[in-house]
C-alpha cells in the first residue's frame, strides 16, 4: 500500500458506508479502511424481510471480502469504534486496535426506537434491524402463536409480513390514528389497514402501551392506556429510528437538539476532518431515514474529499414498494398541505384502488400523490412533480382508469436532469452519458450508472429509457429474458428442450448467471412445466412456483383458499354432485356455480385442503388447475344429444378436449368453448380456442379474450372433421406455447405476432416452417404425462407437511373470519371482525416512523 496515500477510515459498513467506499475506490491515492461493528460486512436491509421468504444472508450481501481485497480496501468486521482522538487523527476499537486516518466518514446509521414501556426488556421482546435480529426473531417464532409489530409505518409494516411469513398470528399496534400516517393521507391509510386486515393481520391504531406484563395463554400481556389489552408471544418493537450519534456526543462533534451529527452541504461535520452519512447524520435540522438520500451524501462526501465541488442540498422523499403484496407510492405533499393546491381523487372500494393527485394552485404543477392498491402510474407522475413538467389540461386523466386515451409521458419528454433512479439520483442524462460512453444493452447501463441496484423499482423507467435511446442511435434492443439470462423466453424455450434440461438449477449453472429473480425464475417454472409436464412440487422445481401453484389453490383476499374440482364441459354426476355438497357442507365452504361451468369452493384454510381434495378424489374428480397458467375449463352447450337446434355432439367434444389439453402448462391461462351449432350457446367466440359445430364438421376459432380488453376470435378454419381439429388445435396451442411471452394471453399474443393470422395458418395448415411433427409430438408427451397433482400430493407424507398452518403447532388461523350472508359464509370485513373496534382517539404525539 502507498505510505503516502490519505487515510480515509470509514466506521460503519452498512448500505450506506459500503456505497461511499464504492464511489470512494474509484480513485486512486487513498487507503481506505472499514470498521464494521458487526460480524459481517454490507447486506441489503431494504429487502430484509425476504430472509423469512427463502434469501439467505449471502443473498443479502452487498460485498465479499474478496471484493474488498480486490479493490484494496482494508476491513474489519466485529470492530465497534470506541474512541476518537481528533486532535491526533486516530480511533480506537473496543478491541484495542488503533487506526489513523486522515478523513473519517461516520457511516454509523441509526437504532430502532424502543418506547421506554416497563417490561419492554422481557424475552422475546426484540426489534427488527440487523440479520441478527432475524435470527433471533425466527427463534422466538419457533416457540409461539401469535406475534405484535409495536409500530404501523414503512419498516412496522415489513416486521408484521415477516412474523406473517414465520406462520404467527400477526397484529400491528400503532398509536397514530392510522398507519403510515407520513407517507399516506387518511384515506390512502384507512383503504390500506383494509386490505391488511383482509389477509389476516389485525391493526390496533390509537393504541398506546402502559406495560407488559405474563400473559395468561400467551407470554405477553400488553396492557394499553386505554383499558385495553392484547396478548402475544413475540413482540417487535419498530416504532421509528434514532441516529447512532453516540461517538459524536461522547467526543465533541455538533449534534442537534434531537439526536444526529450535524453536517453542512458537503456532509462535513464540526470538525473538518470528519463527514457523517447516512441515517447518523442531521442536514438542515433532518434526517433522512431513506437509502436515497444516504447513497447521495455517500457521492457529495466523495466528490469533496477528491477536491470536488458537489453538494447536498436535500433528497426526495417519494417512495412506491410493496407491502405483504400490497402497492403502495406517496409522492411529495401526500397531505395536501401546501397553501393553495387542489386534490384530484379517484376511488374504487370493490378493487381496492385509492389515487390521489394534489396540483398547485395553478393547476399546473403536480405536488403530490398517494396510491395504494395500484401504482402503475407512479413512474409517470413522479418525472411530473421532480422536473415541474406541466401538467395535460386534465390531469385526472392520469389517474382515472381508461376512458379514452391516458394522457401519457414519453420518455422523449423527459429533461436530461430527469431522475430516474431515485436510490442512487440517476438522472437521465447519466444514462444517455453511459451509452454515448458503449453501453449497449440496460445490464451495461446498469454496471455504468449502478441505477436499479437499489430497490429496484426504477427497472421499468430504466429500460424504457434505455431501449428508447439505443434506439435513437440505430442499435438493435436486446430481448434478454433478464440480466441472469442473455436469451429471451423462446431462446431458452428451445435451449430446455434442446438439451433435455429439467431443472432451473442446471438451466442457470449452464447458460446463466447468479441466482435468478422474480422474472427468470417464474419464466423457468413455465418453461419447464410447458416442456417436460413434472409434478411442479418437486424439490427442484417448488421455489420457482408462486402462492397459487405452491398449495394448489388460489389464495382469496383473506388468506384462504378455493377448491375447484375439474368438471369437463360442465358435465357432472349427481353422485359426483353430492360428494361437492357434502364436502362443502362439512367445511362450511361457499359454494358457486362459475361461467366455466363448474363448481367452485370457497374459504378453505391451507390445513384443510388435503382432506377435502382426498374426499374429492375418492369420488373420482381431480384438479381443474384453476391456480394454474393452464387449461382452466372448456365451456359447452349439450349439443345435438339433447338440443334441436346441434349440428354435432358439443358435449362429447367439450369433454374430449378438456380431458386432452387439460395438462398442458402455458404462458397464460387458457379457455376453450365448444358451441354446438350457429347460436352459440357456449360463447366460444370469446375463448383462446372456439369451436363450433356446422352440417359438415367445426368451424375453429382462435384467440378470442372476454377480459379486461374482449376480442372475438378470428376464424381460423371450417368444416373440420374431428381428426384435423385436434391436429390444428395441438399445433396452435404448442406454437404459442414456445413463442409467447410469460403471461401474455393468446390475444394479444396473435395481435403481436409478425404477420398474424396469415402467419399462423401457414404454419399450422401448411407446415411452413416443418415442425408440425414436432409440436405434435410435443403436444402428446404432455397428454401421455398429465397427473392430476392434488393425487400426487395426497400420496406423499412429505408434501402434505407443506400445508400445515404453523409450521411449530397444529393450531388453526384465528384470524380467518366469515359472517353468513344469503345462507353462506363470505370473509368478515372491517368493523364485522372481533378486533375490529373502533376506538376514541389519544391526545398523544406520535412518534415520527421512518425507514
Amino acid at each position: 500500500m502507498n505510505t503516502q496515500a490519505q487515510k480515509i477510515v470509514v466506521v460503519g459498513n452498512g448500505m450506506v458506508g459500503h456505497h461511499f467506499v464504492d464511489e470512494m475506490a474509484k480513485h486512486a491515492g487513498y487507503e481506505i479502511t472499514v470498521l464494521s461493528a458487526e460480524d459481517r460486512l454490507a447486506y441489503d436491509r431494504v429487502h430484509l424481510s425476504e430472509y423469512f421468504s427463502g434469501k439467505t444472508a449471502d443473498d443479502l450481501a452487498m460485498t465479499t471480502p474478496a471484493y474488498y481485497n480486490e479493490i484494496g480496501v482494508n476491513f474489519f468486521t466485529n470492530a465497534k469504534v470506541t474512541d476518537i482522538d481528533k486532535a491526533a487523527k486516530i480511533v480506537t476499537t473496543e478491541t484495542g486496535d488503533t487506526f489513523a486516518y486522515d478523513k473519517l466518514i461516520m457511516a454509523t446509521g441509526s437504532y430502532p426506537f424502543v418506547p421506554p414501556i416497563p417490561g419492554k426488556e422481557r424475552d422475546h421482546c426484540l426489534v427488527y434491524r440487523t440479520i441478527q435480529d432475524l435470527e433471533d426473531i425466527q427463534a422466538s417464532a419457533k416457540a409461539g402463536k401469535v406475534g405484535v409489530v409495536v409500530g404501523g409505518g414503512l419498516l412496522g409494516l415489513e416486521a408484521a409480513n415477516a412474523l406473517k411469513e414465520l406462520g404467527l398470528q400477526t397484529h400491528v399496534v400503532e398509536f397514530a390514528p392510522q398507519l403510515m400516517g407520513v407517507q399516506l393521507d387518511k384515506d390512502g391509510g384507512a383503504l390500506l389497514r383494509s386490505m391488511i386486515e383482509d389477509i389476516g393481520v389485525q391493526v390496533h391504531t390509537q393504541k398506546a402501551t402502559s406495560e407488559i406484563v405474563d400473559g395468561e395463554t400467551c407470554v405477553h400481556r400488553m396492557n394499553f392506556a386505554d383499558g385495553t389489552h392484547l396478548e402475544t408471544d413475540v413482540i417487535l418493537f419498530s416504532a421509528g429510528i434514532r441516529p447512532y450519534d453516540n461517538l459524536a456526543r461522547e467526543f465533541d462533534l455538533a449534534v442537534g437538539e434531537r439526536g444526529g451529527i450535524v453536517v453542512d452541504n458537503h456532509c462535513k461535520t464540526s470538525d473538518e476532518s470528519i463527514y457523517a452519512i447516512g441515517e447518523c447524520a442531521l442536514w438542515n435540522n433532518f434526517i433522512f431515514g431513506l437509502v436515497a438520500p444516504g447513497y447521495t451524501m455517500a457521492k457529495v462526501t466523495a466528490d469533496n474529499i477528491i477536491g470536488g465541488e458537489q453538494q447536498f442540498t436535500g433528497a426526495d422523499m417519494s417512495t412506491k414498494l410493496k407491502l405483504m403484496g400490497m402497492d403502495v407510492g406517496s409522492i411529495g405533499d401526500a397531505h395536501a398541505r401546501t397553501q393553495g393546491c387542489k386534490s384530484y381523487v379517484y376511488s374504487n372500494q370493490p378493487d381496492q384502488i385509492y389515487k390521489k393527485i394534489v396540483v398547485s394552485a395553478n393547476g399546473k404543477e403536480l405536488i403530490g400523490a398517494v396510491l395504494v392498491g395500484d401504482t402503475s402510474e407512479y413512474d409517470t407522475l413522479l418525472q411530473y412533480a421532480l422536473n415541474g413538467i406541466e401538467l395535460p389540461e386534465n390531469p385526472d386523466g392520469l389517474i382515472l382508469p381508461s376512458s379514452g386515451e391516458k394522457p401519457t409521458l414519453g420518455v422523449d419528454a423527459l429533461p436530461d436532469t430527469a431522475t430516474i433512479c431515485s436510490c442512487l439520483n440517476v438522472t437521465k442524462g447519466d444514462i444517455i452519458a453511459a451509452i454515448d460512453c458503449g453501453a449497449v444493452d440496460v445490464g451495461e447501463v446498469k454496471s455504468s450508472t449502478k441505477a436499479g441496484t437499489g430497490c429496484g423499482g426504477c427497472a421499468a423507467l430504466l429500460k424504457k429509457v434505455t431501449d428508447h435511446e439505443l434506439e435513437k442511435r440505430g442499435v438493435e434492443i436486446s430481448t434478454d429474458l433478464c440480466e441472469h439470462f442473455a436469451y429471451s423466453r423462446v431462446e431458452l424455450f428451445h435451449i430446455v428442450q434442446a438439451e433435455q434440461i429439467k431443472t432451473f438449477d442446471l438451466l442457470i449453472e449452464k447458460h446463466g448467471s447468479g441466482l435468478g429473480c422474480e422474472i427468470c425464475k417464474p419464466a423457468a417454472a413455465s418453461i419447464l412445466a410447458s416442456v417436460w409436464n413434472d409434478y411442479v412440487l418437486k424439490p427442484d422445481h417448488v421455489s420457482l412456483q408462486d402462492t397459487n401453484d405452491t398449495f394448489l389453490g388460489n389464495m382469496q383476499k383473506d388468506g384462504t383458499y378455493s377448491v375447484v374440482p375439474r368438471m369437463p364441459g360442465g358435465e357432472v354426476t349427481p353422485d359426483k354432485l353430492i360428494v361437492i355438497g357434502e364436502v362443502a357442507k362439512e367445511y362450511n365452504l361457499y359454494t358457486k356455480v362459475t361461467g366455466g361451468q363448474r363448481i367452485d369452493l370457497f374459504g378453505a384454510r391451507v390445513d384443510q385442503l388435503p382432506a377435502i381434495w382426498k374426499r374429492l378424489i375418492d369420488a373420482g374428480m381431480e384438479t381443474g388447475h384453476a391456480y394454474g397458467k393452464s387449461l382452466r375449463t372448456v365451456k359447452s352447450c349439450v349439443g345435438s344429444t339433447w338440443c334441436r337446434y346441434g349440428q354435432q355432439d358439443s358435449m362429447a367434444m367439450a369433454i374430449f378436449l378438456e380431458d386432452r389439453y387439460k395438462g398442458l402448462r402455458s404462458p397464460h391461462k387458457i379457455k376453450f368453448a365448444v358451441s354446438g351449432c350457429t347460436r352459440e350457446c357456449a360463447e366460444a367466440q370469446s375463448k383462446d380456442i372456439g369451436i363450433i359445430a356446422t352440417e359438415n364438421g367445426w368451424n375453429l376459432y382462435v384467440s378470442g379474450n372476454g377480459g379486461m380488453k374482449p376480442r372475438h376470435g378470428d376464424l381460423f378454419a371450417t368444416d373440420l372433421d374431428d381428426q384435423t381439429l385436434v391436429k390444428y388445435i395441438d399445433r396452435y396451442l404448442m406454437f404459442y406455447v414456445r413463442t409467447a411471452d410469460r403471461l401474455t394471453r393468446t390475444s394479444v399474443w396473435l395481435e403481436n405476432l409478425e404477420g398474424g393470422l396469415a402467419y399462423m395458418e401457414k404454419i399450422v395448415k401448411d407446415d411452413h416452417l416443418g415442425i408440425n411433427a414436432e409440436l405434435e409430438k410435443q403436444m402428446q408427451n404432455v397428454v401421455d404425462t398429465y397427473q392430476c397433482e392434488w393425487k400426487t400430493t395426497i400420496e406423499s407424507t412429505e408434501q402434505l407437511k407443506r400445508f400445515r398452518q404453523f409450521v411449530n403447532s397444529d393450531t388453526v388461523d384465528g384470524n380467518i373470519e366469515f359472517v353468513t350472508e344469503r345462507d353462506q359464509i363470505r370473509p368478515a370485513q372491517g368493523d364485522e371482525k372481533k378486533y375490529g373496534v373502533q376506538i376514541q382517539a389519544i391526545d398523544l404525539i406520535p412518534v415520527p416512523l421512518s425507514l
